[in-house]
This record gives C-alpha cells, structure tokens and sequence, in this order.
C-alpha cells in the first residue's frame, strides 16, 4: 500500500516507477517459489528484466511491464513482436552462457498497475509467447 508524497512522487517519476514495479514483480516470483537467477540482464541482442528458476526447474524469462495506471491503453499492449524477438535472443544467448540448454524454458510477463489509491494489482502471464 502506498500513501500521501510517496506515491505522487513514484507515480510521477517513470524510471522510479520501473524500478518499483520490478520489485514488486521480483517479491510476487519469490512467494510463489521462484529464485532470482538474474536482474536486468543485458547483452549485445536485448534484455530482460528478471530471470528466475520455478521450482519445477524451468528457467523463467519474464518482462515488467509498470504503469500508474491504464487509463489509455492495457499494459500488455507494450510487448511488441520487435521486443519478443529482442528478448527471445537476449534468452538464447543467457542460455548458452550458462549451459542450460537441457532445461526448460518459459516467458512470462508480469504487469504492475501501482494505482492511485495506493492498491497494487499484480497480473502474471505463464507461458506469454
């Protein structure tokens, strides 16, 4: 729950925003069991905001998806084809860095709606694209 000048001031700065909304997204992996394995993830083919293990041992690849509210249009609408591809290499390549090529793998995204109210609303997409 937020309240009062801490939420104006979240709500107003988009970058202050990202970084909530990933943590946010980061506490919600790790109460329905997953490890954090990676954050913000970068390579020379595109990035990914968290990468974790589900307890069944499937590597999760996943976009945060943040915004104060969705008075324009859903989040959801952000992930592009030019950023599932991006993302999709960016895995390829965190894959065989780290030899994991015989473990499953998933993307999933997760959208933070922080709210003006101060409630949270947390949506999680297993299996995105």
């Amino acid at each position: 729950m937020l309240f009062g000048k801490k939420i104006e001031k979240l709500l107003s700065d988009k970058r202050l925003l990202g970084k909530w909304g990933q943590k946010q997204s980061e506490k919600f992996l790790k109460k329905n069991g997953h490890r954090i394995l990676s954050r913000n993830f970068s390579c020379r083919t595109g990035e990914i905001d968290l990468i974790a293990a589900a307890s069944n041992g499937t590597v999760v690849f996943v976009e945060v998806k943040t915004r104060a509210n969705e008075d324009f249009a859903d989040a959801e609408g952000a992930i592009t084809s030019a950023k599932k591809q991006k993302m999709t290499r960016a895995a390829n390549f965190f894959v065989k860095k780290h030899k994991l090529e015989n473990l499953p793998l998933r993307f999933d995204v997760i959208v933070v709606i922080a709210a003006e109210k101060g409630k949270m609303q947390i949506r999680h997409y297993e299996n995105a694209f």
